[in-house]
């Protein structure tokens, strides 16, 4: 099958069922290659990727796709998705001791990996400095979705989650703005006068971040909608707005995009559990999308004189670089070495270095297949050996600790005629409400248990009531006490009947 670049033939019914039927066939196949790369403990983006090349020119669909502009809109497109799902799930509480640390190995760790890379690509690899500088800034971004995609199992210290979380969702808009400097013109002459355009850049699209997703959730907040399912897409098109208003502002929309999306969810958004899910299952429907399309475009027959110099410049930022940002940035915060060795090797490279090398091939830089290729190896060979190393380096390092006690799923949703709210509250296994009585969850005045749902069966409860895992709960709360009687649920489901003598709010509680 042959991309067609002749005379264009009219879309008839009989295409769009021949269309659709390939997209659902290859989603499929995708959604069941989740199953088998959480049991083999691989990133999920290299079974997509080998799902496109299979079905690219060099394997069994025997498609020709050589389309990179194309792919470089979709790949923005599905990047702005990623990150909306990736900032609606960021607890603040995790991030915030870490914002210092995170930011500095987000801006001035991405400096210290890009210039150590680009060395070695030029002076070991003989690359001209334009190449060298592009192949350092693409690769330098690193890919939260490949690292707790084989972490998620290992409970480890919120200090490295949160860093490793942060930095990922910040380090995207310095690097697409320096791999976008170096394609368009070449190497800066006047180096301080990028620092001051990437400073500005980035201040412009975090202000717009901010405001869009404070704006967007008190919206949701105090604006009941006629359906609950309008609730995900409004989310949804609240952080493309972020992106967009950062973007047209000549700011840094990838950053507005995560941060409004960070800001909404921690704001106790109605019918949150649902939102949360329809954001998870379509940032799964842009990775696979694009890892498949970026698969098409590869071309397996010519990496083979590429794949020396991808092994070699993986080397130098896999073993010097990457460590050498993790000290400079992270020593003077006093972090822990076992720490720095942790986030120092899981500095994994997923969707976003192979999306942004197509910007050079758009541009027309010279050698950009060749900077396309050494990128895909890159990722591809050192994802499939730190991917599977990382949860063994964890408990070498003895970074694995004890699970926090469950967080409850409560969903809420608005009685605008009453001045009232709906509390769902779903008590799941490890929960510490299991065995607390109605009357001990001493919710505030104004909020009460009025239903328990257990076994598929509903009752009104009594204060003697014993709640056990399993059980869902109806707690109505009017308007004033809505937000302290979810702080006390959480509380509760985080310390016990003894949550405020241990000192546990709910506060922070996430979700």
């Amino acid at each position: 099958m042959r991309v067609s670049q002749g005379r264009e033939r009219p879309l008839t019914v009989h295409h769009l069922n021949q269309l659709l039927f390939v997209c659902s066939l290859v989603l499929l196949v995708a959604v069941a290659a989740v199953r088998i790369s959480s049991r083999s403990g691989l990133p999920s983006l290299l079974v997509y990727l080998g799902i496109g090349v299979a079905m690219g020119q060099d394997g069994i669909g025997d498609i020709h796709f050589d389309n990179a502009e194309l792919t470089q809109v979709i790949g923005y497109a599905a990047l702005v998705v990623i990150l909306a799902e990736g900032g609606l799930g960021t607890k603040w509480k995790e991030v915030e001791p870490v914002l210092p640390s995170a930011t500095a190995l987000a801006l001035v760790g991405t400096g210290v990996s890009v210039g150590v890379t680009a060395s070695a690509a030029h002076f070991l690899i003989g690359l001209e400095w334009r190449q060298a500088l592009i192949i350092g800034a693409v690769v330098s971004s690193t890919d939260a979705a490949a690292v707790f995609s084989v972490l998620r199992k290992i409970p480890l210290p919120a200090r490295v989650t949160g860093t490793l979380e942060a930095e990922s969702g910040f380090n995207d808009a310095p690097v697409v703005i320096l791999v976008v400097a170096f394609s368009t013109a070449g190497p800066v002459d006047h180096w301080y006068a990028l620092i001051g355009e990437i400073a500005l850049e980035l201040a412009i699209g975090a202000a717009i971040g901010l405001a869009v997703g404070w704006l967007g959730a008190w919206g949701l907040r105090h604006v009941a909608l006629p359906a609950s399912g309008l609730y995900p897409i409004a989310v949804m098109a609240i952080a493309v707005t972020a992106y967009a208003g950062g973007a047209l502002a000549h700011g840094s929309g990838f950053l507005g995009v995560y941060l409004a999306s960070m800001v909404m969810g921690n704001a106790k958004l109605p019918h949150w559990p649902a939102t949360r899910g329809f954001a998870d299952g379509l940032g799964w429907i842009a990775q696979i999308g694009m890892f498949v399309l970026l698969g098409l475009l590869v071309t397996p027959h010519e990496l083979g004189d590429d794949i020396w110099p991808a092994l070699v410049i993986g080397m130098v930022l896999t073993m010097v670089a990457r460590p050498l940002s993790v000290v400079v940035c992270l020593t003077p915060f006093r972090v822990p070495w076992q720490e720095q060795t942790l986030m120092s090797w899981a500095g994994l490279r997923g969707a976003v270095p192979i999306i942004l090398a197509t910007i050079p091939m758009v541009e027309g830089v010279d050698a950009s297949r060749r900077i396309f290729n050494i990128v895909f190896v890159l990722v591809v060979v050192y994802t499939l050996i730190q991917g599977p190393t990382l949860p063994w380096l964890a408990r070498k390092l003895r970074l694995g600790g004890d699970a926090e006690a469950a967080d409850l799923g409560i969903e809420s949703a608005p009685l605008e005629r009453l001045r009232g709210h709906l509390l769902s509250v779903a008590i799941p296994d490890g929960s510490k409400m299991h065995g607390v009585e109605v009357a001990e969850l001493r919710l505030p005045a104004g909020a009460a248990v009025t239903l328990v749902v257990r076994e598929g069966k509903s009752f009104v409860p009594l204060p003697t009531t014993v709640l056990r895992h399993g059980d869902e709960l109806l707690v109505v709360a009017t308007d004033p006490v809505r937000d302290a009687a979810e702080r006390r649920l959480r509380a509760v489901g985080h310390g016990g009947k003894l949550a405020d003598w241990l000192g546990t709010d709910g506060a922070g509680a996430g979700r």
